[in-house]
């Protein structure tokens, strides 16, 4: 009987402490984890410079990760082209990043009227992006404040105030 009740309060010590511990990860601050989630992102321009993401710092990055044969990806684009139009005054660089070959991504571009920076990922499987579009936000701080796997009509009210920080997120 005595070992029977020095295992059951093992047992339940061990319970314990792992809730414990789930619940100060919970509490540690999200900061870090974010700030973190730029440097992990490697991307070069189409002629294989790499981009250093702090020299966007006081600018909210907005990345769109996408390709070529990503049909939801291809019809939000509109959108995203007329939210940067209606943000042109604002500190907001906007990242179209791929990690499809280079000619893929010039004939793509050849072949549509957008004036995006495009640019190829070069770590995407390492960054554990499930689904194209996804797409990541960033404040001028470099904090990830949103990221969403799917399409999204990106200009209207709320997701410009979600790009400008003025909205709840996820």
């Amino acid at each position: 009987m005595y070992r029977m009740s020095l295992l059951f309060l093992i047992i339940i010590s061990a319970c314990k402490n792992e809730t414990e511990t789930k619940e100060a990860n919970k509490q540690k601050p999200k900061a870090t984890q974010q700030k973190s989630a730029i440097a992990q992102i490697h991307l070069t321009d189409l002629n294989d410079q790499s981009i250093d993401l702090k020299k966007y710092n006081g600018k909210t990055i907005f990345i769109n990760f996408w390709a070529t044969w990503c049909k939801p990806c291809r019809e939000e684009m509109p959108s995203i082209q007329e939210a940067m139009k209606i943000l042109k005054d604002e500190k907001v660089e906007f990242l179209f990043a791929s990690d499809e070959t280079k000619e893929q991504i010039e004939q793509f571009k050849a072949a549509h009227n957008y004036n995006f920076n495009y640019v190829k990922v070069e770590n995407l499987s390492e960054l554990n992006i499930m689904g194209l579009p996804t797409t990541f936000i960033f404040d001028a701080n470099g904090n990830l404040i949103f990221s969403e796997m799917g399409y999204r009509k990106w200009d209207n009210k709320a997701n410009i105030d979600l790009i400008l920080n003025k909205a709840e997120t996820k």
